[in-house]
């Protein structure tokens, strides 16, 4: 903590919260917003009044730095992230009047212009400070969302004009931008050279066991999912159906959507199916395949090539 110029006022008016995720081209990350409620859980419960800036980027409904009047205001907090660079030095600058104190922050040069125009910098690090554990470590709880992994394939030409890969892709990606859930995109696809992808499918499946949920156009998500007993909400992303509705079909499963229904209103039902009854369901599913309650491709195999042999 160090005090830079200037003297506080006996108390804010109103106090405008910044950071980061209020810049027009910043970005917003999860360390950052959850700093920002750590920061307005202390302010409500002093009974202190103020606003919010978001980028209209990410928040585009909400205050911006354009609609902002600076005279409303008696205080800026600036809120976690680096204290450097033109557009931290543009509040000191906009803000003049204000009492404008940096929290949370890392102070990477205490000499720049960005650093030295807060009148208050409580800092989480810098050079010759003990560094302080971040504001997002004690910010309110959150509940906790439905994790999703997302399995989509753009390809299988093979299907010619009956692929409707790109609608479906596009369909089921805009519905989950706008699911209150933690979407994790997943490829069934090995690759010993690539760090991005599994390389065993014992790497995958220990993924799809700790999810809540897939959605997939594939018909390995599909089974995979099963597999380890999660739900898995399949749509076949090829007119009038292919292998992923055979699939299924052959497996009993019956959250599948076909290529010309994707539509809010299905997905929307088959989703609460699988994380409700459908978790039931899932894991049934998996204990059928492990018990091998119905002959497979395999089992039939040995039957003709044992046949083949006795009639050789």
């Amino acid at each position: 903590m160090r005090i830079v110029y200037g003297r506080e006022r006996s108390g804010p008016r109103r106090v405008l919260l910044t950071g980061w995720f209020s810049f027009r081209d910043g970005e917003a990350t999860a360390g950052d917003v959850l700093a920002l409620r750590r920061v307005e859980e202390v302010l409500r419960g002093a009974g202190m009044a103020y606003d919010v800036v978001w980028s209209p980027g990410f928040r585009p409904g909400d205050l911006h730095f354009d609609d902002v009047r600076p005279g409303d205001y008696s205080h800026l907090v600036f809120v976690c992230g680096p204290l450097h660079g033109p557009q931290v030095e543009e509040l000191h600058r906009r803000f003049a009047h204000c009492v404008r104190i940096a929290v949370g922050t890392s102070v990477i040069d205490p000499d720049g212009e960005a650093a030295r125009g807060f009148h208050r910098v409580l800092a989480r690090d810098g050079p010759g400070s003990e560094p302080s554990e971040d504001l997002a470590a004690r910010a309110p709880a959150v509940p906790a969302r439905p994790v999703v992994g997302v399995i989509l394939t753009d390809g299988q030409h093979e299907y010619g004009p009956r692929r409707r890969h790109e609608q479906v892709s596009e369909r089921v990606t805009r519905w989950l931008a706008g699911k209150d859930c933690a979407r994790l995109e997943l490829e069934t696809r090995l690759d010993t050279r690539d760090w991005h992808l599994s390389a065993t499918p014992a790497q995958v499946e220990s993924v799809l066991a700790r999810l809540d949920l897939v959605v997939t156009d594939r018909l390995h998500g599909l089974v995979l999912g099963l597999r380890v007993g999660t739900p898995v909400l399949a749509v076949d992303p090829v007119a009038g159906g292919a292998k992923v509705t055979a699939q299924a079909r052959a497996c009993g499963w019956p959250a599948l959507v076909g290529a010309e229904q994707v539509d809010a209103r299905r997905l929307d039902r088959w989703w609460d199916w699988c994380l409700t009854s459908g978790r039931v369901a899932a894991r049934q599913m998996r204990d059928a395949f492990r018990e091998g309650r119905v002959p497979d491709g395999a089992d039939r195999l040995v039957q003709v090539l044992a046949t083949r042999a006795g009639t050789g």
